[in-house]
């Protein structure tokens, strides 16, 4: 494998393991944190929440900003091939879900940040937050099954001659089998 091929590879790679970190923390908030939100009160919401989201966010930010770039030159590197659509649809994908992280998710984590005091206004907010959050894992999905496309895409693409592949999609074909009577 030439060097440029293998930092291509890297990179691919490198994408994936942020998609699936987004995929990852998403999912275990759906399922192991929402699920406590009714127990959350204004005395004890802030420890179980404002730090940890306050740390993801100082994480996720610069690793956002990594598969930015990771996303657009593995675009880059494969612009000539059907290839291209799936970091194109991880790039569209990561733009969308910062943008509602930071016009919708980040007022309510500014707001339990500062301290609510009212139980309405804390279940408003938490059951406010959690609909944008699972809207957000649902990006987080998409970028994730994009990049499992771009792989199972690269081995049916290794695993048949050109020959044998659609010329529509450039995706690897299973040559026919013959079916006998």
């Amino acid at each position: 494998m030439k060097r440029g091929e293998l930092l291509h590879l890297a990179n691919a790679s490198l994408l994936f393991l942020c998609v699936s970190m987004y995929l990852g923390t998403g999912w275990s908030l759906i399922l192991f944190t929402f699920p406590i939100a009714p127990q959350l009160t204004v005395d004890n919401y802030y420890l179980q929440f404002v730090p940890q989201v306050q740390a993801a966010t100082r994480f996720f930010t610069g690793m956002t900003m990594v598969m930015l770039l990771s996303a657009v030159v593995l675009a880059w590197r494969e612009r000539r091939s059907a290839l291209r659509w799936y970091p194109l649809m991880v790039l569209l994908a990561v733009v969308v879900a910062t943008l509602l992280t930071r016009i919708f998710i980040f007022p309510y984590n500014d707001e339990m940040a500062a301290g609510i005091s009212s139980p309405e206004r804390l279940a408003e907010v938490l059951g406010a937050w959690m609909r944008m959050n699972r809207v957000r894992v649902g990006l987080w999905t998409v970028q994730w099954l994009s990049m499992l496309g771009y792989f199972v895409h690269r081995v049916l693409r290794a695993e048949h001659p050109v020959g044998a592949r659609s010329p529509r999609f450039g995706l690897s074909l299973p040559p026919r089998r013959e079916v006998h009577a």
